[in-house]
């Protein structure tokens, strides 16, 4: 029995069908008494007019495998075909797998009551623990929004607290005041009453110096001829100077022509003597005092100072990491054109990229950096407490040999570091007021910073004698090296050998409190008389006495050939080799 029902579907042995689905079905064998079931699948399509080929087609592929039987309905509409296999399944064998069916799908349904209620247990605590964390969230939203609102009233009145005292200072310390040369307004420092009254009073020991010299020469006239003669005068002796002084007249008289100075006894001239020499100790001692307290009042002065030359840096508070962050602001030209300003954007955002990238405890990291405007853009920095190697010189004066070369280990520490990542990093602005003092002493761990003018000696710029110096003319001009300063055709080549006679500099500054070449000199004037380009050999002060081991490491590192000199990247190696050079004990051994 076949009824057709559409091009998808057909109902065979009174069971509804679909294309391609196979169905079981109950056939009798020849003899009709054994029953057994047929698989069979029902394969339709529509055709416009019969084609016999097609059911050739149809047979030959099937006829290895499977039986093929093609029913007709209106050939010029549809035509389907079934194949069936043969089966040994039996009634009772197919009730079995139904039953077993049945107990399988109980199992499974059971099963699937099991985890919906586990998953609804599981989902409670989830829920639970998904408001906790909304309630934490908000909580922690309020505990930011309380810390930025106490860090702006501790920074207010942090900001209030400093320009009291710069006010109460001012008149104490000094200020700043407009001068007018000519056309031009200049700023000029003026010394507050501090100071003011320690130059009265150093005026003042000054003139008392002059009276005691004035005495003391005079009480060099008065001297007795000699210990031996001048014993002590007689008891007539005393009558015969009283009558030649009546002889010539009184003392007093102003017409008469004065005396010669009165002889003192041997004991008189020793009283006078001692005192003068006890005035001139007192008077050192308050000249030593005086010295001190203006040597405070300086470091007071410098702080201002500094305060007021550091207002393009700023420290902020990173509110997501919870820690205080240093904010530099860099401002370009606003003259430059817009061009010109990609440029400079593009190269110093691809310099920040790489700097981002350096990790080591002596360089300073990059957090993060953007854009304000067309002319402004921030860099944020490792927030460090304590002040630059320059700032403690300044105060200081000099740097103890140890102290020193711990600091210099330090920096050729980063600099080995500098040298061995890929792309190599020329720092190329290597100076004290680049080296922070992490707690503001120069015993202690130093950071680089300041990586603006810093050099990438990528593959495709780096050669053999090093990377074209493109942009001659910046940096600090007293701790660059000789080749930097060569002018010809085509721009000078530079290596990280630029960083090793910085180092030079900068330990030989710390010995001994002055730079080795153009000490007093402006940039201008280094520039104009080659000072550097005649830096052939460095000369050592006097004092103060530095060791043998830290002035041939100077001399190494101030080398003027650039290939005699010590190379950062075996720096280290170098100096701990005391066969190769002198210099190992003097900077290892601290």
């Amino acid at each position: 029995m076949l009824l057709l029902l559409s091009d998808h579907r057909v109902t065979l042995f009174g069971t509804l069908i679909k294309h391609g689905c196979p169905h079981y079905f109950p056939l009798y064998n020849l003899d009709n008494k054994s029953l057994h079931y047929q698989k069979i699948c029902i394969y339709f399509c529509r055709l416009k007019q019969p084609n016999v080929a097609y059911f050739s087609t149809c047979f030959f592929a099937a006829r290895f495998f499977m039986k093929v039987g093609f029913y007709v309905n209106n050939p010029a509409c549809v035509i389907f075909s079934f194949f069936s296999l043969q089966t040994d399944l039996t009634a009772l064998k197919l009730a079995a797998l139904e039953s077993n069916k049945d107990l399988d799908l109980e199992k499974k349904e059971g099963r699937i009551d099991d985890l919906l209620r586990a998953n609804c247990d599981l989902r409670r605590p989830r829920d639970d623990q998904q408001k906790l964390l909304e309630k934490y969230k908000e909580r922690l939203k309020k505990c930011i929004t309380m810390s930025k609102k106490l860090l702006v009233e501790k920074s207010t009145q942090e900001k209030k607290a400093c320009r009291e005292k710069s006010m109460r200072d001012r008149l104490r310390l000094g200020h700043f005041t407009t001068v007018r040369h000519g056309a031009p307004f200049t700023k000029q420092w003026t010394d507050g009453y501090a100071f003011q009254n320690l130059v009265k009073h150093q005026e003042r020991i000054n003139q008392q110096r002059e009276d005691i010299e004035r005495q003391r020469k005079l009480l060099t006239k008065r001297k007795p001829p000699s210990a031996s003669s001048a014993q002590i005068p007689t008891s007539n002796s005393e009558p015969k100077q009283r009558k030649a002084k009546t002889v010539n007249g009184s003392e007093s008289d102003p017409l008469l022509k004065p005396s010669l100075p009165q002889l003192l006894t041997v004991a008189e001239y020793h009283e006078q003597e001692e005192i003068s020499k006890l005035r001139l100790g007192h008077l050192k001692k308050e000249e030593a005092e005086i010295q001190a307290e203006l040597e405070h009042l300086e470091r007071h002065r410098l702080l201002i100072i500094y305060f007021f030359i550091r207002n393009i840096s700023c420290t902020a508070f990173d509110m997501f990491e919870q820690r205080y962050v240093a904010v530099k602001i860099h401002q370009l030209n606003k003259n430059w054109r817009e061009e010109k300003k990609e440029n400079y954007h593009e190269h110093a955002c691809r310099e920040y990229r790489i700097h981002k990238q350096l990790d080591h405890p002596r360089i300073v990291k990059l957090f993060d950096y953007f854009s304000l405007d067309t002319d402004t853009f921030c860099t944020v920095l490792e927030y460090c407490e304590g002040n630059d190697l320059n700032f403690y010189m300044k105060q200081h004066k000099l740097v103890s040999e140890k102290e020193a070369r711990s600091i210099v280990m330090q920096i050729v520490n980063a600099l080995r570091y500098l040298n061995q990542i890929r792309p190599p990093i020329i720092h190329y602005d290597l100076k004290p007021g680049n080296i922070l003092l992490v707690d503001g002493t120069a015993c202690g761990e130093i950071k680089i910073t300041d990586f603006g003018l810093s050099k990438i000696m990528d593959d495709e710029n780096y050669g053999v004698d090093g990377i074209d110096l493109t942009s001659q003319g910046a940096g600090t001009y007293w701790y660059l090296p000789p080749e930097c300063f060569v002018i010809g055709k085509e721009p000078p080549k530079i290596s990280s050998n630029v960083d090793v006679w910085s180092v030079g500099v900068i330990f030989f500054q710390c010995l001994y409190g002055r730079k080795p070449f153009g000490h007093n000199q402006s940039q201008q004037d280094i520039l104009q008389e080659n000072t550097i380009l005649k830096a052939t050999e460095v000369q050592f002060p006097v004092k103060p006495v530095a060791s043998n081991e830290a002035k041939a490491f100077i001399r190494r590192c101030l080398a003027y050939r650039k290939e005699d000199r010590v190379h950062d990247s075996y720096l280290l190696p170098h100096m701990r080799r005391s066969s190769s050079s002198p210099a190992s004990s003097s900077i290892i051994s601290c």
